[in-house]
């Protein structure tokens, strides 16, 4: 991918004077940008600066024309080529102007570039302005700032919309404006002429992303685009150092996004800045929020600049073998593709090997017998001598040496028994149940007993405690258990009334001493009342009366 080149162009020859005694400040912006450190933020390449004629109206007056035009056409002429030159070294050339009238120079380098190719360039216009002011729409012209646009389309004087006889820079079908309010004085006249907008509501509406993806779609036709960017195309708000600040622009983060998605393509040929004056920033901030911006838009040139300068040869060699790759082979005691592997002639064979053994045993045995003696000498050099022994078959397993039959079987010493059982962890152990804890019961191993166990075990003993009930055994006498409500459990042997209640429970009835007759009681302590009445007021409806009044009274005959 190309690297970004920057390119200063810091011409206001396109503007009017801001009063008659000044000169426009939008020439001071390249150095403005680069004091906060843009160049080095982006990583680029200084292309170095394309100085300007001086700026010098003269006797200009309306009606004469585009003013400075002489001056105009020559400095596009050279910032053409210094573009163009940029483009052929495979660099992504940003330029810093300078006012809008910088377009004329790189619509004329895009122009001379589409016709080396054989194709159309296009124009992706980002501007608050559509600078579309012409003879034919206008009563007169004069700054080439506020026409570049059409002078770019082939609208306007010969000696700046055809130079070097190239006219139009760009067709109407071939560009796409971006950011105009959507008050535009010449925006109709851009529809008629066939030149696709998009304003800001609508931009905003469908998003910055989505807009600069747009803006290429309706280029994918051209070899290529050019991006052009004003500032102005941003709210006074947030962006009020420019020559004719407008209400309803976008903010910083959608301009980031438009610049991000325009440059995001190899068909992206270059950018640039125009119409900052610095003389409106006396602080800088406006400054830095420019660089910010325009740092966070060319990230996809700087990320793909960042990945092709990686070496490929520096990869190619990592993945490639070393000339002597012996030297980076991990340590082996053996290698089995090496035939001829020279034997360490410091290294003694084994003592149970020695030639005193008269018979040399079967191949199994040996593989085994040959391990103890191993064991004694340093690992590595012990190995390869017994692996170099070649035993004979038929050999009688009965005649191994006593002394090696010896030390196969010996047993292995036991191991230090308070290490062993200061490291044997406790098995079996039991955590103590809630049961066990309630109970107070110390014992960790005590089975739990289940709620079947608790109800099917006998329940006696005089033991008395919460929860603990027993049941009464043959021939015991059971003590009156008055309960609340005066109610107790019926007894044997009781001479009380024979009347039962559910559960063999009645309510106790103190005997009363002036009714000798059987009680009947009723719920609530009433009764019917059986014998002559002397009057009692205490009557109740069917005849019934509180046990205990005196029947004074002929009893009450219920005709009913």
């Amino acid at each position: 991918m190309r690297r970004i080149a920057l390119l200063d162009a810091p011409s206001n020859l396109g503007l009017r004077p801001p009063t008659p005694t000044s000169t426009p400040g939008c020439a001071k912006a390249p150095g403005a940008l680069r004091d906060h450190g843009l160049l080095g933020r982006l990583v680029a390449r200084d292309a170095g600066c394309l100085t300007p004629p001086r700026y010098d109206p003269g006797d200009w007056r309306p009606g004469d024309g585009v003013c400075h035009a002489d001056a105009i056409a020559a400095y596009s002429v050279a910032l053409a080529g210094r573009i163009g030159a940029i483009i052929d070294a495979d660099e992504f050339p940003v330029v810093l102007g300078g006012d809008c009238s910088i377009l004329l120079g790189s619509a004329l380098a895009m122009h001379r570039l589409g016709e080396a190719v054989g194709g159309r360039i296009g124009l992706v216009f980002v501007d608050g302005h559509s600078d579309f002011r012409h003879p034919g729409n206008a009563s007169y012209v004069g700054a080439a700032a506020g026409e570049d646009l059409a002078l770019a389309t082939g609208r306007g004087q010969a000696d700046l919309a055809a130079i070097e006889g190239r006219r139009p820079y760009f067709r109407d079908i071939d560009v796409v404006v971006l950011g105009i309010r959507a008050q535009d004085e010449y925006r109709l006249d851009l529809q008629a002429a066939g030149i696709l907008t998009r304003p800001v509501p609508a931009l905003r509406a469908e998003g910055a992303a989505r807009s600069a993806q747009w803006a290429r779609d309706q280029l994918a036709d051209c070899a290529g685009y050019w991006v052009h960017v004003d500032v102005d195309v941003l709210d006074p708000a947030v962006m009020p150092a420019v020559d004719a600040p407008d209400p309803g622009g976008i903010a910083f983060t959608e301009l980031e996004l438009l610049i991000a998605g325009l440059v995001d393509t190899p068909h992206c040929l270059g950018i640039e800045l125009t119409v900052f004056d610095p003389d409106y920033d006396p602080d800088g901030t406006y400054a830095a929020e420019i660089v910010s911006s325009l740092v966070a838009g060319l990230a996809p040139i700087r990320a793909a600049a960042s990945a092709s300068t990686r070496s490929p040869l520096a990869f190619t060699q990592r993945r490639r073998p070393a000339p002597d790759a012996d030297r980076f082979r991990p340590p082996l005691t053996a290698v089995p593709d090496e035939p001829e592997t020279p034997a360490e002639p410091a290294v003694e064979p084994a003592p149970a090997l020695t030639p005193e053994v008269a018979v040399t045993p079967p191949p199994a045995v040996t593989a085994a017998k040959a391990e103890p003696p191993a064991k004694a000498e340093p690992p590595a050099k012990a190995e390869p001598p017994a692996k170099a022994v070649t035993p004979e078959p038929a050999v009688a397993e009965a005649e191994v040496p006593a002394e090696v039959a010896a030390a196969e079987v010996e047993p292995q010493p036991p191991a230090d028994s308070a290490t062993t059982e200061r490291k044997k962890p406790t098995i079996g152990r039991q955590r103590r149940s809630a049961f066990d804890v309630i109970s107070g019961d110390a014992e960790p191993g005590r089975k739990r007993r289940s709620a079947a166990d608790i109800l099917a075990a006998p329940l006696g003993g005089d033991t008395a405690g919460p929860g603990r009930l027993r049941r009464a055994t043959d021939g015991e006498a059971i003590a009156t258990d008055v309960r609340p409500g005066g109610l107790r459990r019926q007894s044997p042997g009781d001479d009380g009334d024979g009347v039962a209640r559910p559960g063999g429970l009645r309510r106790r009835v103190e005997p009363d001493a002036g009714d000798a007759e059987p009680l009947d009681p009723r719920p609530g302590g009433l009764r019917r009342n059986a014998s002559p009445d002397n009057g009692d007021d205490d009557a109740r409806p069917g005849g019934l009366r509180r046990s205990g009044a005196a029947p004074d009274e002929p009893p009450v005959v219920d005709e009913a």
